[in-house]
């Protein structure tokens, strides 16, 4: 019999037939962890620079009234000032941490805080005990001083104590010893203008010496930035001179619409070599003899203060004006209107002829004379 042996035919497989996939899967499979851990990594980055990194803020007070929440505090208004700070990071944030009550007052937050400084302080209820100062521009280094020497809180280390009459001649050993304190030096020595009209919170127990630097430091500030970015051709020497006209400006009047043609009815009339012709300036030069009116012997009256009867600026503000007078000084409107009188109704009418002043001036008259009846 033939023979029947079965041969069977052997496939061979090669090495590199069954590993020609690995590669393949290695690679993807690497790719897949750089990128999860890349992922973690960025997290991390986003999680530290929302929660953990300092900020650029300053050191400021912060008041929680009825109603706000670490929400709103800390999600709506954000917090962290770096770019790569994220609110869903924040959120979660609070939802694990910022389970105590939010409760009002006033916290008191350090320069560069991060989000969990504050977090930490606001669920601590660190209320701190603060004093309120408000300083309404216009009104005079007099007014600010009294305000000092009557809030509540103010601790005392340079102004004379509180009395029962604050007279000008009072005012003057104030200024000298403010003046010696904080290195200042003004014509006369008078410091009228050089501190900055707003409304500061202090802690409870801030000297005056700290309040008035802080406001002093403000106002040169705002001048100094106003200066540097002033118009052309303005008939100042200097920034001083700009600050007194900042101070006019602001005791003129009181609407915000109307500072700088204020301003450009009084440097056309320094470009004309005319006088100011100003009545606060008038009051500011009696001092303590001002009883609420100026009478016709005042107007007549030379005083270093009365623009009735010097030509050019007084020689120092007459009062504290606010950054908005002092803008509006450096940039006068381009107007040449040279006169301007109260309408009786709130606001100025602007003239540049004498004959267009006398009718405004007769308009006001009846206006008044119409309410008085």
């Amino acid at each position: 019999m033939p023979n029947s042996k079965k041969t069977t035919k052997k496939t061979t497989v090669r090495p590199n037939q069954r590993r020609n996939n690995t590669p393949k899967k290695s690679a993807v499979s690497k790719l897949i962890w750089f990128g999860i851990l890349a992922a973690v990594l960025l997290w991390c980055v986003i999680v530290y620079s929302t929660i953990f990194a300092k900020t650029d803020r300053q050191a400021q007070t912060l008041e929680v009234k009825k109603g706000d929440t670490y929400h709103s505090l800390l999600v709506k208004d954000k917090w962290q000032t770096s770019a790569l700070a994220s609110s869903a990071a924040t959120k979660l944030y609070l939802k694990v941490h910022a389970r105590t009550p939010l409760q009002e007052g006033i916290y008191q937050i350090p320069a560069n805080a991060s989000l969990k400084q504050v977090v930490d302080i606001l669920s601590q209820g660190a209320e701190v005990r603060m004093i309120k100062v408000q300083i309404i521009e216009g009104k005079t280094v007099k007014d600010l001083y009294n305000t000092l020497k009557n809030t509540d809180g103010v601790t005392l280390e340079i102004l004379t104590p509180r009395a029962d009459g604050y007279s000008w001649a009072d005012v003057a050993r104030d200024n000298e010893a403010v003046s010696k304190a904080l290195g200042i030096t003004t014509v006369n020595g008078n410091l009228e203008g050089q501190f900055a009209p707003n409304t500061y919170t202090f802690d409870h127990g801030t000297t005056d010496r700290q309040i008035l630097k802080r406001l002093y430091d403000d106002q040169q500030t705002a001048l100094a930035n106003a200066w540097e970015g002033r118009a052309p051709d303005l008939p100042y020497n200097n920034s001083y001179e700009a600050l007194i006209m900042a101070s006019i400006i602001e005791k003129e009047t009181g609407l915000a619409e109307e500072r700088h043609k204020v301003a450009a009815v009084f440097i056309n009339r320094m470009r004309k070599n005319m006088r100011l012709q100003t009545d606060p300036t008038i009051i500011y030069g009696l001092f303590d003899r001002y009883d609420g009116k100026i009478y016709r012997s005042n107007i007549n009256e030379k005083t270093d203060y009365n623009t009735y009867q010097i030509d050019g600026l007084p020689p120092t503000p007459i009062a504290l004006p606010s950054k908005a007078a002092i803008e509006a000084a450096m940039h006068p409107e381009d107007t040449d209107v040279i006169f301007f009188v109260a309408t009786g109704n709130g606001g100025h009418k602007f003239s540049r002829t004498l004959d267009e002043h006398n009718k405004a001036v007769a308009e006001y008259r009846a206006v008044m004379k119409s309410k008085n009846q």
